[in-house]
């Protein structure tokens, strides 16, 4: 547990860099941009390669693979692996060049259609950008053969050449060349392609100095059968969910013309902790389920599964009661700039905090997933994923009207923790030992560590609020010195009450 605790740390290191640079890509793209409808529309079109990316590339496929990679490591060695690996991108890429051809002619027929100017422009993005979901599909599954080596840095670090190529493409359209919001698009588009194409190679590279060799290879093994038939069920899950969010952003959408964006902006806050956290935990857990359960030590599976969820817990309460706290400071501070408004701050900070109190619950689902998964048990996700589909749709549809972007936030929480108390109850009839009742005393402990913790960082906050002078450096100081006053509040808190950290990670 020891390794497992240095392996999350790692990973936690360079997804914390990806999330800055993904802020730093947030901040340049609500700075030029701003809530416009052309934010809104990019947004929305970047979800269809996304949704597609879940499907065939870092979801259902990468669950069903991972598994089998194990066993086959544990029983022929690499070059097996490396076989499988061959096998499994040259019929992803058969798949991803047919699905690209049939969504740009269906995004073309929808062009010609008639349908309202916004949507129409949504469309017009979706055909430039859609070819991303043959480079991010490959780019998962050599980042899965890359953690499969425990090599955990290069796949955490994916995010940042996109976010990097984004940041420079509208740095460059926005300072040097100028031009208007549609130029400006266009440019982010670019940047978004620039960086997939990184996304694949950098992982490509590092995977040949494991003595990976890229070869086409149609070949069907007893091993690709087997990922095949466990990807199908895997596939629909990933499908409800990514289709969950294309549904919550496109009521988003007609909300209004900043409905969408601003519901992005709030989610990429509580992404942050959660990215930097959650999935790191995850990341490193997974392939440690699938080594357990291939090794036939359920008892290792059992311990690891819990330990994962404390984990979770021990970042992602106190991320959330912080967030809470400093959400106007931190929203004006990272966006109120440019074409992002004082009224946009306002409009997206309900949302923060509603996203918020979801962020355990988020963490939870990562790793749970993961844990059926590892069981090649792809299914039960499914129905979970379908039930939560179905709580966030009906209930968007009874809150949008009265509460806006506000009521679809609180949907989606909602359906968070459906989904979350379904699949562990799930697990609990696996005849697995992966009941929580041990983890009771250390749960009160994180949770009144973290209420402490808010006290003080809302005491600090208010302190300095009569102190600090508006401008870049007192933002910057009315967020940090409350975040550095909660950390070492919240873990010294923990010492005092007993929870030994050293004891909580291994």
């Amino acid at each position: 547990m020891a390794a497992l605790a240095k392996r999350i740390g790692l990973v936690s290191a360079f997804t914390m860099l990806s999330r800055v640079v993904g802020l730093l890509r947030d901040m340049t793209t609500s700075y030029m941009l701003g809530a416009s409808v052309w934010n809104s529309a990019f947004i929305t079109a970047f979800t269809l390669p996304n949704l597609f990316r879940r499907l065939l590339g870092e979801g259902a496929l990468t669950a069903a693979l991972m598994p089998n990679l194990s066993e086959e490591l544990e029983e022929r060695g690499r070059a097996a692996v490396h076989d499988l690996v061959n096998k499994t991108l040259s019929w992803l890429v058969l798949v991803c060049l047919a699905i690209t051809f049939v969504v740009l002619g269906g995004l073309e027929l929808l062009l010609r259609s008639d349908v309202s100017e916004k949507w129409g422009l949504a469309a017009k993005l979706g055909q430039i950008v859609f070819p991303y979901i043959l480079l991010i599909c490959v780019a998962a599954i050599l980042s899965a053969a890359l953690n499969l080596f425990s090599r955990f840095g290069i796949p955490a670090l994916t995010a940042v050449w996109l976010n990097t190529s984004i940041v420079l493409s509208l740095g460059i359209a926005g300072w040097y060349l100028g031009g208007d919001l549609e130029t400006k698009t266009y440019w982010l588009c670019g940047g978004a392609m620039v960086g997939g194409s990184l996304q694949m190679l950098v992982p490509a590279f590092a995977l040949m100095k494991e003595g990976w060799r890229p070869t086409f290879d149609l070949g069907i093994s007893p091993r690709v059968k087997e990922v095949a038939i466990l990807t199908i069920p895997g596939i629909f899950g990933a499908a409800v969910f990514q289709i969950n969010i294309m549904v919550s952003r496109g009521l988003a959408f007609s909300v209004s013309d900043s409905a969408a964006a601003l519901l992005y902006y709030a989610n990429r806050l509580v992404e942050l902790p959660v990215g930097v956290f959650a999935i790191a935990i995850s990341t490193v857990v997974f392939p440690s389920l699938t080594a357990a359960v291939a090794g036939k030590r359920m008892g290792d599976f059992s311990q690891t599964y819990r330990r994962g969820i404390l984990l979770c817990l021990l970042m992602a309460v106190p991320s959330a009661v912080g967030l809470c706290a400093l959400a106007p400071d931190i929203v004006g501070l990272l966006f109120e700039r440019g074409l992002f408004s004082e009224n946009d701050t306002g409009a997206t900070v309900p949302l923060v905090w509603v996203f918020a109190v979801g962020m355990p619950f988020y963490s939870f689902v990562s790793v749970e997933t993961r844990a059926f998964y590892s069981l090649k048990d792809t299914k039960t996700p499914v129905v979970a994923a379908g039930v939560a589909f179905g709580v966030n749709v009906v209930l968007s549809l009874l809150l949008m009207g009265p509460y806006g972007a506000v009521g679809l936030a609180v949907a989606t929480n909602f359906a968070a923790i459906v989904q979350t108390v379904m699949l562990h109850m799930q697990l609990g009839r696996k005849n697995l030992d992966t009941s929580l009742k041990s983890l009771a005393g250390d749960v009160a402990r994180i949770a009144m560590a973290a209420a402490l913790m808010g006290f003080i960082v809302v005491a600090v906050s208010g302190w300095l609020s009569t102190r600090c002078e508006d401008g870049l450096v007192g933002n910057l100081i009315m967020v940090m010195a409350p975040i550095l006053a909660g950390i070492s509040v919240y873990f010294l808190g923990l010492q005092l009450m007993g929870a030994k950290l050293k004891r909580l990670l291994n």
